[in-house]
């Protein structure tokens, strides 16, 4: 009897150890019984350009452990591959693709505790098109630094009070084709004896290149921008020569795409307007570009390398452009975004001959708006003591004198400070002659009052205006010298310009 008793209580035990097997089982092939952690990723796809270059990811892990590995190491490189309860950040990197075909890996991030978690990861293939223009530094020279003794700070000091030839250099179609004439000296000596004594010239180069293959521009269009920077050499007065918008092929292009194409013709382009006008003295700056659109660090860093080109290509030719003051524009010319983005500058041979251009229409509402706008309407008024009393949601409500301090002060400690001057290569509010009585008197009193602000307070934070004058007369027009006759047509603007430097 007592033999029955254990044979039973053996089975019993041997059943209970198998449903307890059963029941272990079946838990683990449950997964509504498993507590699951959660373990993400701010990317689920990274895509790279055929150079080599490197992203962060953000990985954030309630589990204990994770792990993260490619499908494809060779290729891909990870900063961390394995991680703790937190928020790390990884950086992938790929390095760059020799291959024309688009490479593909897959990254997966793993833990015991939580579901996996896969980043497709794809690299362009190489460009096989390398684009390359000839050399146009063929006849480099010593270095002469007679006439150019001056540094940009002592440049600066000199510059007064500035003038834009705007609508005509850069006009495409030709220099006369948005309607203003063609510059002669006759302009610049009415201009120089109105208070000006310094000119910027917007150049288009683009549109004159005789062979696109080459990038060689037309001889006829580099000596006609010679004669126009000699008129005014000849006045003592200081010219900026740039790339301008020239069809947008630079200042358009910010990007990692576009790069290798256009640091090419900006050598190109550089060389050439260097080489022809190496003779002048200090009173000739060059400038890289004009408006480049940027809005953030990586653009900021493919703008670094066309400036780069640009100061690389005109040192190379040597003479007196081994000693002359060059103009590189912050992201867009805008104030702010120069504030939080150029934090370095491009390197230079030369020592202290450089200077970095913003432009400044703020508010536009006022400065240049020319209608009411989902995000905003004209302002006619600008200043605490010249708002309308009857025309009250034409005032400017934002942009003001406070503003104005604030933006050129950024300038003044980020550059002016230590030593490198801040060109205002832009500035000007439009005319709106479509108002009449009161309401006209008031909106040209108020420009004049914002002319004379900024000329001022410029000149106060070490900066250096240059007003935009596209030769318009008529209504929302900026311009202030009739060149038809060479006379002045707007004398209030014109006042308070000069009245903004005493």
């Amino acid at each position: 009897m007592k033999k029955t008793i254990y044979n039973y209580i053996a089975i019993l035990l041997v059943c209970t150890a198998f449903f307890e097997v059963l029941a272990c089982t079946a838990d683990k092939e449950t997964p509504q019984n498993l507590t699951v952690k959660e373990l993400t990723t701010d990317k689920t796809a990274i895509n790279f350009e055929s150079i080599e270059n490197t992203v962060d990811l953000t990985v954030k892990s309630e589990a204990v452990a994770w792990l993260m590995k490619s499908s494809d190491a060779s290729w891909i490189k990870i900063s961390e591959t394995s991680g703790t309860l937190g928020t790390k950040i990884v950086q992938i990197k790929a390095l760059e693709n020799p291959s024309s075909s688009t490479r593909t890996a897959t990254i997966t991030l793993s833990s015991n505790e939580s579901q996996s978690v896969q980043i497709s990861v794809s690299q362009a293939g190489a460009n096989p098109l390398k684009i390359s223009y000839p050399n146009y530094n063929t006849n480099p020279i010593a270095a002469d630094n007679s006439g150019m003794s001056s540094t940009a700070a002592q440049l600066a000091a000199k510059i007064k009070l500035g003038w834009n030839i705007g609508n005509t250099m850069e006009a495409t179609g030709g220099e006369t084709a948005w309607g203003n004439p063609k510059v002669t000296k006759a302009l610049i000596d009415a201009v120089k004896a109105n208070g000006f004594n310094a000119i910027r010239i917007p150049c288009s180069w683009n549109q004159y290149v005789e062979n696109s293959a080459t990038a060689k521009i037309k001889a006829d269009w580099l000596n006609r921008v010679k004669e126009v920077v000699q008129y005014c050499v000849d006045n003592d007065m200081y010219v900026l020569v740039n790339i301008h918008w020239d069809g947008g092929w630079l200042e358009n292009n910010i990007t990692e795409a576009k790069k290798a194409e256009n640091n090419a013709k900006q050598k190109a382009f550089w060389e050439q307007i260097a080489t022809q006008l190496r003779g002048f003295d200090e009173h000739l700056l060059f400038a890289s570009a004009n408006e480049p659109a940027v809005e953030d660090a990586t653009q900021m860093a493919v703008l670094t390398s066309y400036h780069q080109t640009f100061i690389n290509a005109v040192r190379s030719t040597g003479g007196k452009n081994a000693y002359r003051t060059l103009v590189v524009q912050g992201p867009s010319t805008d104030i702010e975004k120069t504030n939080k983005l150029m934090l370095t500058l491009p390197t230079d041979s030369a020592t202290s001959r450089m200077m970095v251009e913003v432009h400044y229409y703020s508010p536009w509402n006022f400065a240049g708006l020319t209608k009411d706008e989902t995000w905003g309407k004209m302002f006619y008024y600008w200043g605490a003591n010249y708002h309308s009393t009857t025309d009250t949601e034409r005032n400017a409500n934002w942009g003001e004198e406070a503003d104005l301090e604030k933006n050129f002060k950024l300038m003044k400690s980020q550059f002016v400070d230590k030593g490198i001057p801040v060109l205002l290569g832009e500035f000007g509010a439009i005319r709106r002659t479509t108002l009449t009585g009161d309401a006209l008197t008031l909106h040209l009193a108020s420009r004049a009052y914002y002319l004379k602000t900024v000329v001022q307070k410029a000149k106060a934070n070490g900066l250096l205006p240059f007003y935009w004058d596209e030769g318009s007369l008529g209504d929302k027009g900026f311009g202030i010298f009739d060149r038809s006759n060479n006379t002045v047509f707007d004398t209030q603007a014109l006042t308070a310009l000069k009245e903004g430097l005493q």
